[in-house]
């Protein structure tokens, strides 16, 4: 329990690395981490209501996305993705693309290059924010608002686990969760601040003055089946995923990216080579393909959710073991994408295995990095499409290289960052 807490990575023996399955026992629950694909399939595809998300993550988080669609399940879930998948739909990301690429200009304008190394989480985080305030709410992130809410989600995301005493014994809602000192009152901080931002964009709205952006869009969106629309309380739950979600993975991701390309400065050329002839249009998109399979292996090799928990609603039989109702389903991308009998050389960069056929058959069954199924995450395309953008406006303009600090160690805290940081040396490049 103490290492969990610690750190879920460091917990995991290396035989999960080759396992189909294994069972974790708890005096309170038991617990299956699934590597078989066809179980994954029955569980996020075949027969997803039969496996719920599972509270014990959710209870932790729930100060802070409250009901959101993060945490919820069955008819409340559903009604939740019929208001907000629209918003994330290929036409409607055509829209989020100049915010996009306005964050990533904003970014190569703040970076100040030199030879002392810098941290690179704090910098990507800083950047994925800034896309998610132009895109949601069509401000920048200087905005003072923004600026707070920044603020309070890096303070959040170090002082919250992913998992909590609350995970281990199980009772109902009201039982007190645990947290660490402080988590609490940062959550109640900054959804204050997301409902000031929800209110000014309620009266935008009914003033017929607001920005068509990814919140009015949300605020506006009426269930097809009820024809209700999200109320105040509900956005705010919505809109602290979203920056959870969004800001937190993102910046994840591309750190990790920055640090991979580092690591191998040939293949940084190669996205430098395309970055520059990018044009810079959403329909030249295509033109990135270097760009993409780099970003699709790191989200292989460093996930940015490690782990994703369901619950068991009724008694299973996997692979000749009796699974009990209740119990727990683990699917770990962070296993699954380097399970050393479905890929090739699994532990290695190589963004080339996504045009061979083993690439190509994992793609289909092994790689989850956004999860699958009905509960895919709504904002996948999204963010595809942002982690390409900000790649190309940063390579177009720096080089990155590694510093002589040790090697980042990947640890889980609300998603997979390094233990003490991830440290690059960012030096302007030469024009073409």
């Amino acid at each position: 329990m103490r290492l969990f807490r610690q750190d879920i990575l460091s917990a995991q023996p290396a035989r999960l690395y080759r396992a189909w399955m294994a069972e974790f026992r708890t005096p309170f629950f038991r617990s299956y981490l699934i590597n078989d694909t066809d179980l994954i399939k029955t569980v996020l595809k075949d027969r997803p209501a039969d496996f719920p998300k599972s509270d014990r993550i959710g209870a932790g988080l729930r100060p802070l996305l409250g009901n959101s669609v993060f945490l919820t399940n069955g008819a409340v879930w559903e009604r939740q993705r019929r208001i907000i998948d629209p918003a994330f739909e290929r036409g409607r990301l055509r829209d989020t693309f100049p915010g996009m690429v306005a964050a990533g200009q904003a970014a190569v304008e703040r970076i100040a290059p030199g030879e002392t190394p810098q941290e690179i989480e704090a910098l990507t985080s800083h950047i994925a924010a800034d896309v998610i305030f132009r895109t949601l709410f069509s401000i920048p992130i200087e905005d003072a608002t923004a600026t707070k809410v920044f603020a309070e989600f890096k303070r959040y995301q170090r002082s919250q686990p992913i998992l909590n005493l609350a995970a281990f014994i199980p009772g109902p809602r009201w039982m007190p969760r645990f947290l660490r000192p402080g988590t609490v009152a940062t959550a109640r901080s900054i959804r204050a601040l997301i409902t000031t931002l929800t209110e000014e964009r309620l009266a935008l709205i009914a003033k017929v003055a607001a920005p068509d952006d990814l919140a009015t869009k949300i605020l506006t969106t009426k269930d097809p089946e009820t024809g209700e629309t999200f109320s105040q309380d509900e956005m705010v739950d919505q809109i602290a995923i979203f920056f959870l979600a969004g800001h937190e993975t993102s910046a994840s991701a591309l750190a990790w990216a920055l640090y991979l390309l580092a690591l191998y400065p040939e293949w940084q050329e190669k996205l430098a080579e395309e970055a520059i002839a990018f044009g810079g249009d959403f329909a030249d998109l295509s033109k990135l393909s270097l760009t993409r399979d780099v970003f699709r292996e790191t989200l292989r090799l460093y996930p940015p959710v490690p782990m994703m928990v369901r619950e068991a609603t009724k008694a299973e039989h996997f692979r000749n073991r009796a699974i009990r109702r209740g119990a727990q389903i683990v699917l770990s991308p962070w296993h699954l994408h380097r399970q050393n009998r479905l890929w090739d050389n699994p532990d290695a960069f190589d963004p080339t295995r996504w045009t061979t056929a083993n690439g190509r058959d994992c793609a289909r069954h092994a790689f989850i990095p956004f999860s699958a199924g009905p509960r895919v995450c709504t904002g996948a395309g999204f963010a595809m499409i942002e982690g390409v953008v900000l790649l190309a406006a940063l390579l177009r303009h720096f080089q990155f290289s590694l510093s002589e600090r040790p090697a980042p160690v990947p640890v889980a805290h609300l998603t997979v960052r390094s233990r003490e940081g991830i440290w690059l040396r960012i030096i302007p490049r030469m024009s073409p």
